[in-house]
């Protein structure tokens, strides 16, 4: 029996070409010369998340869109988080597919300057729309997520890929260690810390702008480091630049509704077509495999639990104490968050690390 559950779990999800065996092959080591820029980036898209939890439910009351209704606090913070997590879901697959074409390099460095300006929108803001377009915008041009795996497979190899997925759960442990404590001990300085920040006329329109620009300037930071630093791999397509890709899909657009094309633009794009065959990706019917799909559905359904609580966790701390809550303040909800973290983190060191 256990070895049954073990070729299903060695068993690939897709079918893949015939391969030498690899059992008696050295283990390759882990290139630190970019996976240390993977880690920094899973970092800052995690620091993201992290920071905002603990003021989230004390931002809405302030800017008023409750009318003083503490019951209505959590529901404008749920839309507030929807609005980010929907047009991710959305948008992830194409800047994952668009990778594929122009590269890692581009779609990152296009997330990590989303990620900093939105935040510091999201720290400017004084309207819930802001709030909002803040995070829709965040979402829908943040696809991270998904490429930060593509690009560990692209330095990796079967002999290290496990190595390299043993430390991705290091830079999350941090975030979450630090995030929350920076969210919450940095939210409304001039009233925390009057005597460094209570002149600050900035900080006291915009109270948790400092908070959000911890994780903007970490972004930049993450930027820079991706555009002088990472390197794509050799196995990446980055024949085809960006614009190419948008000249292509208005040339579809226009395509279907036309009847026919003239004989040189037939030409050009069968040109086109020729020279994209190499890189072309598989439809996403092919990648929807039985398999696939109850992995996938596995993981939707344990991320939509471990999500849900969390959001659930800071609307219950910060709600008043008649109401079922606790009544806490931005500082102590960040605390227990980064308490639990941390004590998350020394478990899986503990326990986890050795199955």
């Amino acid at each position: 029996m256990l070895a049954h559950q073990d070729d299903i779990e060695e068993t690939p999800l897709l079918q893949q070409p015939e391969q030498p065996a690899i059992a008696t092959k050295a283990r390759t080591p882990l290139p630190w010369g970019q996976f240390w820029i993977i880690l920094v980036l899973h970092f800052s898209h995690s620091l993201v998340f992290k920071t905002l939890a603990p003021f989230t439910p004390q931002l809405i009351r302030d800017i008023g869109v409750t009318n003083g209704d503490e019951q209505q606090v959590g529901y404008y913070v749920s839309i507030l988080h929807l609005s980010y997590y929907i047009p991710q879901t959305l948008a992830v697959l194409y800047w994952s597919r668009l990778s594929d074409r122009i590269g890692r390099k581009p779609v990152i460095l296009t997330a990590a300057f989303t990620l900093a300006t939105t935040m510091l929108w999201f720290g400017l803001s004084r309207t819930y729309l802001g709030l909002l377009l803040s995070r829709v915008i965040c979402g829908a041009f943040n696809g991270e997520n998904g490429i930060i795996k593509s690009m560990m497979m692209d330095i990796t190899d079967a002999t290290n890929l496990p190595k390299a997925y043993g430390y991705m759960p290091l830079p999350s442990m941090l975030a979450s260690i630090i995030g929350p404590l920076a969210g919450g001990s940095l939210s409304r300085p001039a009233d925390r810390f009057p005597e460094i920040f209570g002149q600050s006329q900035l900080l006291k329109i915009y109270p948790y702008l400092l908070a959000c620009a911890v994780p903007a300037l970490c972004s930049a930071i993450v930027w820079l480091v991706l555009y002088f630093c990472y390197k794509e791999a050799s196995s990446v397509s980055t024949t085809v630049s960006l614009w190419e890709v948008i000249k292509q899909w208005f040339s579809q657009r226009s395509y279907a509704k036309r009847l026919a094309l003239s004989n040189n633009a037939l030409l050009s794009s069968e040109e086109a077509n020729s020279e994209e065959v190499p890189s072309k990706s598989l439809p996403l019917r092919a990648v929807l495999t039985p398999k696939v799909v109850t992995v996938s559905a596995n993981s939707g359904v344990v991320t939509l639990f471990v999500v849900g609580i969390g959001k659930l966790q800071q609307i219950f701390y910060a709600t008043p104490i008649e109401l079922g809550g606790v009544s806490l303040d931005p500082p102590r909800i960040g605390f227990i968050f980064a308490t639990s973290a941390f004590a998350d983190g020394i478990f899986q060191l503990l326990f986890y690390a050795r199955l």
